[in-house]
């Protein structure tokens, strides 16, 4: 056993009290492995199946010097958290991914020069900072454009699409004005992600690539194994995905995103955490991406990416999707997660479900 290695028995500290909390929480369980939830809502999804909660701000270092003194190892299930908290944590227990996983992807400008940097190629983009930036850089990159906030963007939140020089006015007002970045519009045949875990040795494991399908900005499903158009693209997403995560020295699942183009694959935006593509890999592979990030974070070996099965389709339960859990449930192929949220409302991920 080496020094950077945490027995089963110890507690895992996580950041945040979602969904993916939760299904970490699970995972972490299933390992014998204690963990402790802190998070400032009031329903925590991970909570409910944590051993112990601590509702408080990221920003109160009191609470978090009370965390930390109860727990072994740090990490996060959600990338919208102060940096200063976690710089603040790691002079006291492992942090893991540490700052600076979590600095370049809280800013689109910022991960996309970073990645770019590694020979990466993200779609075309331009800073924007003021009105006049945003003029400038319609100039350059022309119409259709997608204007995107350079920080706390998910789920198609925080964009606005630019068809003309005219919607330029109304797409600045509806971002408030926030420091932003303008993406040209790509034409591509299929969205895919890389789906990694590193560990603290600086072991890879990647799961095969998913076929990922939007609807309004929202993951839909992730299909394995992806069509031939993107097994065709995975190896150089694959290779971006490694020269990412080993530049940073991230320890744990990290998830870049990509279009697939005539030119080859371009790079759309990583998230430090597990991810919503992901999630087939409870059933359908014999290691899952939680479980992974698990043994990462610990500094236990990486588990196999292998599928359990020819094939997988993971589909999201959005809003009064969730309703159909009766039917679903009445499906012997199905495997039913849900995510134990009370409040019903259009687009949100109250749980999800995946055939093999």
């Amino acid at each position: 056993m080496t020094a950077t290695m945490i027995s089963p028995g110890a507690t895992i500290g996580i950041l945040g009290g979602g969904q993916l909390g939760r299904m970490l929480a699970l995972a972490a369980a299933a390992m014998g492995y204690r963990v402790h939830v802190l998070a400032p809502e009031s329903e925590l999804p991970a909570g409910d199946v944590a051993a112990e909660v601590t509702r408080a701000a990221y920003s109160d270092f009191a609470a978090l010097d009370r965390f930390a003194a109860s727990v072994d190892v740090v990490t996060f299930e959600f990338e919208n958290i102060d940096v200063a908290a976690i710089r603040h944590l790691a002079t006291q227990r492992p942090m893991r991914p540490g700052a600076a996983s979590l600095e370049v992807a809280q800013d689109r400008l910022a991960e996309k020069t970073f990645v770019a940097g590694l020979g990466g190629r993200p779609v075309a983009f331009r800073a924007v900072d003021s009105r006049a930036d945003l003029d400038a850089a319609i100039a350059d990159l022309g119409c259709p454009a997608v204007l995107k906030t350079r920080r706390m963007g998910y789920d198609g939140k925080g964009q606005a699409r630019i068809t003309s020089p005219a919607d330029a006015e109304a797409a600045w007002a509806a971002l408030g004005g926030q420091p932003a970045v303008l993406e040209a519009w790509v034409t591509y045949s299929h969205e895919f992600s890389v789906v990694l875990a590193r560990g603290v040795d600086g072991e890879i494991a990647i799961w095969p690539v998913p076929h990922n399908s939007h609807v309004g900005g929202i993951l839909d499903t992730s299909r394995v194994p992806a069509p031939p158009e993107v097994l065709a693209q995975a190896k150089e997403a694959e290779a971006l995905a490694r020269k990412v995560a080993t530049a940073l020295d991230h320890v744990g699942v990290l998830t870049l995103e990509f279009f697939a183009c005539a030119d080859g694959p371009r790079f759309n935006e990583m998230a430090p955490r597990v991810h919503n593509s992901g999630h087939w890999t409870i059933e359908g592979a014999r290691a899952s991406q939680f479980e992974n990030h698990i043994r990462a974070v610990c500094g236990v070996p990486l588990g196999s990416t292998d599928m359990t099965a020819p094939g997988a389709l993971m589909k999201n339960l959005l809003g009064d999707d969730v309703h159909d859990w009766h039917s679903i449930l009445a499906d012997p192929r199905a495997h039913l997660h849900l995510y134990g949220k009370s409040e019903v409302k259009p687009g949100r991920k109250m749980g999800h479900v995946t055939w093999l």
